[in-house]
């Protein structure tokens, strides 16, 4: 390995709220021993196994959504009960950290809860430096996958009030997604049967 280049690895940190895993930094010019030097003089906080923080960043308060995405790769979006809460639209606190992933990912990984949907570029988006899945694709996700009604309709309307998702945009993915999603959004809505 060459002379680590601090500025490149800054550059990744910083895209991700000042967290790296092993292998960016490997591919920055750091070794092993040179991460373990920096972690021991205070420059990097290891957060996990592979996991590092630049300690001029502040720890994030969703730093166990930035370790799951990290730890499932840069095709990944924090989904579902998660992304639900990054936006806060809920008051649900997940046991396990949802993340989608592209088909071919399906290793598990303790503490994350893989979903491996069919997903456009256009249904992700990035919210406090974490790709993320739109609000709109969340909550048919969230109704598809048997969240309680009362958790769907909090977000819904949640989502209505803060301008972070339309009844147009909801009434699109209802039809798309059709069953529960579709009966749910459609209901809160007040478009749909009761």
């Amino acid at each position: 390995m060459g002379n680590p280049d601090h500025d490149h690895l800054y550059r990744i940190a910083e895209s991700q709220g000042g967290y790296f895993t092993t292998w960016q930094a490997h591919q920055a010019g750091f070794s092993d021993e040179r991460l373990s030097y920096y972690a021991k003089n205070g420059l990097f906080s290891r957060i996990r196994r592979g996991i590092y923080r630049l300690t001029r960043f502040p720890m994030s308060h969703f730093e166990d959504l930035i370790v799951a995405w990290l730890r499932t790769g840069p095709d990944s979006a924090i989904s579902h009960e998660s992304a639900l809460a990054l936006y806060d639209l809920s008051d649900i606190i997940p046991s396990e950290v949802h993340v989608m992933v592209p088909r071919t990912a399906s290793r598990r990984r303790n503490g994350i809860r893989l979903h491996t949907s069919r997903i456009t570029p256009t249904e992700i988006t990035t919210r406090d430096g974490l790709p993320v899945t739109t609000v709109t694709r969340t909550i048919a996700d969230v109704a598809r996958s048997g969240l309680p009604e009362e958790h769907i309709r909090q977000a819904i309307e949640e989502a209505l009030d803060r301008g972070l998702s339309n009844a147009r945009a909801l009434r699109k993915a209802a039809e798309r997604y059709g069953g529960r999603a579709r009966r749910l959004i459609l209901k809160t809505l007040g478009m749909g049967e009761a």
